[in-house]
């Protein structure tokens, strides 16, 4: 049962406390009314009877009452509906961003592992189904128990044939719908897995709409999205067709006492051992019992459902998270000690071993696929690797805090990511706390200032989701400015000049000069005419390395890096 509580609550069963205990003081308050009205009842049975009066006096006190005591109700109720309420999105709220935390300190190898459709369902789907549960479900389904079980206590001591006979069929009831438990959960899997397929699917769609409007599989040729609808379809239907009908039979079973209890009512009276005052006290209280009960339990397969969606959060948020307390030391050097990695199955560095002293500029190149920017990945601790060391300053990066070792780093990516934010601000991530006047100069020296002042708002003009308004070139060069915001000792670039035309090619170059002036750099290249100057150059081939050496000495060797410049020199003169 804890287990069960944990996962509805993804980790947090303390937050059920308040919504359970005030949920279930509401239903008891609830009851006040059919008692009094019990009371009005009995004052008609003796006034109609053959020498009674009615009791007009006592009409009017219960009547007065029953207006009386619906401020206690409204009293009860608003308690109740506020920590329902407020928990649930509470918990929902801050789970949403204790989740989001944790994503961001996991390998980012299992993060691309896992398909962008399904953290999103998780994060929004998943917590939204938690929010349904502790607001409506659990609070519902505990009060609903609660209440036959302290209506059977009482009404044992009224009448034991009564109670017993009103209350025999529930444990039935209950035990089909427990017994269907593990059936309810397989179907609830099935049908969260398609709901996740069909989402990955239409992200899939939407990302990729370029390509479908580009080779015409628009519309109903685009078979994977249709299929995925369709498979959601199904085990939607499935799913309501195989829990709906075992629901209702435990419902059914469960109300079954009711008509029980009213043939053996009429046969205790017809007897003359039961009094009919008796008879409509549980009548009354039957139908007010059995009401919120089938209400309760017409929800369970959604709770059962909603469990799993905890579950998944567990389990996502159970994952190890990149650890280490340490500082990184002043030295700002970077050393590959016989480093192996791999994508999953697929290897990718293997047994590499390299230096980069502090103050130096080293640069990897190789044929695509070689390693180049899963090196450079490993040295800003994006993954760690399977086997071997990646040393900072001479210490193990994996002691090493992460956010610590990020704040020596600046990383200028091949493929840049803009947020859906201003200009300004997308400068600004390079560093916390940066004045407009400090976003504008390192927007100068990255060469972007120009180009920025004539967007339609300047500075404060909003990019699209992921820089989509500008091009390659100029996400590129906002990507240096952040660099140059940062200030970091160490600077890794990853084919930074990738995106650019020819014409601002040579200023973007002059202001990289600029960026890695007295620092530690790493840069990945495939232009070899743009590394020349660099102290080290590293050759990497299928995930090892088969050369090192300055520019001169490398075509002195007369190997791969001689034949790829070879290569480079004669395509420069080539033209359509």
């Amino acid at each position: 049962m804890m287990r069960f509580f944990e996962n509805i609550t993804a980790g947090a069963p303390g937050k059920l406390i308040k919504p359970i205990s005030f949920t279930v003081l509401s239903d008891v308050v609830n009851v006040g009314p059919f008692v009094m009205a019990l009371g009005a009842i009995g004052i008609l049975f003796e006034g109609f009877g053959p020498n009674g009066t009615l009791d007009i006096g006592g009409l009017w006190k219960v009547c007065i009452g029953l207006a009386a005591y619906a401020l206690l109700i409204f009293a009860a109720e608003i308690p109740a509906y506020r920590t329902c309420y407020r928990s649930a999105y509470s918990a929902s709220a801050k789970g949403r961003a204790a989740l989001a935390e944790h994503l961001r300190k996991l390998p980012l190898g299992y993060l691309f592992s896992r398909d962008p459709g399904d953290m999103a369902n998780m994060i929004m789907g998943d917590f939204a189904l938690l929010e349904q549960a502790v607001s409506h479900f659990v609070p519902q389904l505990v009060g609903a128990l609660v209440l036959p079980l302290m209506a059977f206590a009482g009404l044992w001591f009224l009448d034991w044939r009564m109670a017993l006979a009103m209350f025999a069929p529930l444990p039935i009831g209950l035990v089909i719908l427990v017994g269907a438990t593990r059936f309810i959960r397989l179907m609830g899997a099935r049908h969260m897995r398609a709901k996740i397929s069909a989402a990955n699917r239409l992200q899939e769609y939407l990302y990729g709409i370029r390509v479908i409007k580009a080779y015409n599989l628009t519309g109903g040729r685009f078979q994977r999205l249709e299929r995925s609808f369709r498979d959601l379809m199904k085990e939607s239907i499935r799913l309501e067709g195989g829990a709906g009908p075992i629901v209702m039979s435990a419902i059914a079973c469960a109300r079954t006492g009711l008509t029980i209890m009213v043939i053996t009512g009429v046969w205790l009276m017809a007897e003359g051992t039961l009094n009919p005052m008796v008879f409509v006290t549980f009548l009354v209280v039957g139908s007010r019992v059995f009401d919120p009960l089938s209400t309760a339990l017409i929800n369970y397969a959604e709770l059962r459902y909603a469990e799993q969606a905890g579950e998944r959060i567990l389990k996502l948020r159970s994952e190890p998270v990149m650890t280490g307390t340490k500082v990184p030391p002043q030295n700002h050097s970077i050393r590959l000690d016989q480093v192996n990695f791999g994508y999953g199955e697929s290897p990718v560095l293997k047994d590499l071993s390299l230096s980069v002293p502090e103050g130096s500029l080293t640069a990897l190149v190789g044929p695509s696929g070689s390693g180049k920017s899963t090196t450079l990945k490993l040295m800003a601790r994006f993954h760690d690797p399977d086997s071997g060391r990646v040393l900072f300053g001479g210490k193990n990066v994996k002691e090493m805090d992460p956010e610590a070792l990020m704040g020596r780093i600046s990383m200028v990516f091949q493929d840049v990511y803009l947020f859906q934010d201003t200009v300004a601000n997308n400068i600004a991530f390079g560093r916390e706390g940066a004045t407009r006047e400090e976003v504008v100069e390192a927007a100068k020296r990255a060469c972007c200032h120009d180009f920025i002042t004539k967007l339609p708002d300047g500075y404060d003009t909003m990019v699209g989701e992921g820089g989509c308004t500008l091009s390659g070139g100029e996400k590129q060069r906002i990507s240096i400015a952040r660099a140059f915001l940062k200030d970091a000792p160490v600077v890794l670039l990853d084919e930074a000049t990738a995106s650019l035309d020819p014409e601002n090619e040579l200023d973007i170059q002059k202001a990289i000069d600029t960026l890695i002036k007295g620092r530690t750099v790493v840069v990945v290249a495939h232009r070899l005419k743009t590394i020349c100057r660099a102290d080290s150059i590293v050759v990497l081939d299928q995930g090892e390395m088969v050369e090192s050496g300055t520019h001169k000495e490398l075509l002195e060797k007369k190997g791969l890096y001689a034949r790829l410049w070879s290569i480079q020199e004669e395509s420069s003169g080539w033209t359509i």
